[in-house]
């Protein structure tokens, strides 16, 4: 059962066997909690979206035309929510949390102590982790989804050139927060 494409999935979804939308859940919730994660920067909060996207894909499968890959779709799905939370977020504490020039997201709480004995990969999460959520959720979708930046377009609905220039950004705030840690050596 766990070998059927997307497609089939959809399609048995829609003729009625809802059971089967546990299958998409169980392919796609680990990727989607991490995307959520490192935009919202809140288990609780990235849980609870994570929830509310499922169901509104749910709830939402007979309006997929197969137009996209569903994961693209979810995505879309996933991001626009988590873009929705933090503008209402940022209603509530008047602060704009994403724009690319607000560099409080530079000041990391972290220096090269703490890394000295953790795996590079946590280290790197961590790093992505500081950064603005739109340009987390790019990183994110690029190196760990492994997504096409026309994919990652189809999911912000924006040009794989904004696209681009998100990406090249984020690597360079990426660049900034390690070079201010001095963490370079222990990426390295």
């Amino acid at each position: 059962m766990k070998n059927l494409t997307d497609v089939e999935i959809i399609e048995s979804v829609k003729k009625g066997n809802a059971a089967d939308y546990s299958i998409l859940v169980d392919r796609y919730k680990n990727k989607a909690f991490s995307m959520l994660k490192r935009m919202l920067k809140n288990d609780f909060d990235a849980e609870e979206i994570l929830m509310d996207c499922f169901l509104k894909a749910y709830n939402n499968i007979s309006s997929f035309k197969f137009e996209s890959k569903f994961s693209t779709w979810f995505y879309r799905i996933v991001y626009n929510t988590a873009l929705t939370k933090l503008s209402n977020a940022k209603r509530k504490i008047e602060s704009d949390m994403d724009s690319i020039d607000d560099l409080h997201y530079l000041k990391s709480k972290y220096n090269a102590d703490d890394f000295l004995n953790e795996d590079i990969a946590v280290t790197v999460r961590k790093i992505v982790n500081e950064l603005p959520p739109k340009n987390a959720a790019v990183i994110t979708m690029f190196y760990l989804e492994e997504m096409t930046t026309e994919e990652i377009g189809d999911v912000l609905q924006i040009s794989v050139a904004n696209v681009k220039v998100i990406l090249h950004r984020s690597r360079n705030l990426l660049r900034e927060l390690i070079e201010k840690r001095n963490l370079l050596k222990e990426i390295l």
